[in-house]
């Protein structure tokens, strides 16, 4: 698979990053959303985004045995980059708030993983997914994402590989830019602000 030469095309193309007033699951606010939904709703694409995310990938990540994703998000990406790499893939869902590893997965004691997240923004989400598999008995050697749209900023505990790195602002609700104030928020995640 040839390696991608302009990531951010093929969010345009897919109608995938949308500007205006966007609530973050984080529960800060930003003009610019990287709707990851639309990006990978096309197969072909996610393969391909996949493909040229595990090139990016160091030769210490190459030692792990999973790719393990939060729900929703990551679920297409996570798949995608296992399959790329030829490891299994999982996810961690929130059925009580809490990242938990459920539906007969199961990590064996140490096993390496690389944790893969759609977009990065605080690293928070993937921090509290790091947490849940390493009580699951994973050790995260490594994670990806398809955006790290904090420009190398965000700390999620482990060395992080993004296919794409972008340096999109975001702010706190009650410091807002008059340009961005002036909009209607939108909340287009899955998850309620926090």
């Amino acid at each position: 698979m040839a390696d991608i030469p302009d990531v951010l095309a093929e969010f345009r193309a897919a109608g995938a990053l949308l500007e205006g007033h966007f609530i973050l699951s984080s529960g800060l606010r930003s003009p610019r959303y990287l709707q990851c939904a639309r990006v990978l709703m096309d197969p072909r694409r996610a393969e391909r985004l996949a493909h040229a995310l595990a090139a990016k990938l160091p030769a210490a990540a190459r030692a792990a045995t999973a790719v393990v994703a939060p729900a929703m998000g990551g679920l297409i990406c996570g798949y995608e980059l296992a399959r790329a790499l030829g490891i299994d893939s999982m996810f961690v869902e929130r059925p009580t708030g809490t990242f938990e590893l459920r539906r007969g997965f199961a990590l064996t004691p140490g096993q390496p993983v690389i944790l893969m997240e759609d977009v990065v923004t605080t690293g928070l989400s993937s921090r509290e997914a790091i947490a849940a598999i390493t009580a699951a008995g994973g050790h995260v050697i490594h994670a990806a994402c398809l955006v790290d749209r904090s420009n190398g900023q965000a700390d999620v505990g482990v060395p992080l590989t993004p296919l794409l790195r972008l340096d999109i602002p975001s702010y706190a609700p009650d410091s807002l830019p008059p340009d961005l104030a002036a909009l209607p928020p939108v909340k287009p995640g899955s998850r309620a602000a926090g």
